[in-house]
């Protein structure tokens, strides 16, 4: 299954969303929407909108924010 991350590197809840992949060994792409435009393009195309983290898994969004929190870029 393909596991997608869209973040920035300031958003505190994109860092938990990380660590959480990380700690169950997920394998994930992390897309950094601040430098990335196009990866920045693809989350506004993906949502609606600027939130982040963004789950995106086998090109379905699974979650925007994380535990009802999130950042706007």
């Amino acid at each position: 299954m393909a596991l997608e991350l869209y973040s920035t590197s300031t958003c505190p809840y994109c860092a938990e969303v990380r660590e959480e992949f990380e700690w169950r060994e997920r394998v994930f792409v992390e897309y950094d929407v601040s430098f990335d435009a196009q990866a920045r393009a693809r989350l506004i195309a993906l949502t609606g909108g600027t939130l982040v983290p963004v789950v995106v898994e086998d090109g379905a969004v699974r979650s925007v924010g994380w535990k009802g929190r999130g950042c706007n870029v």
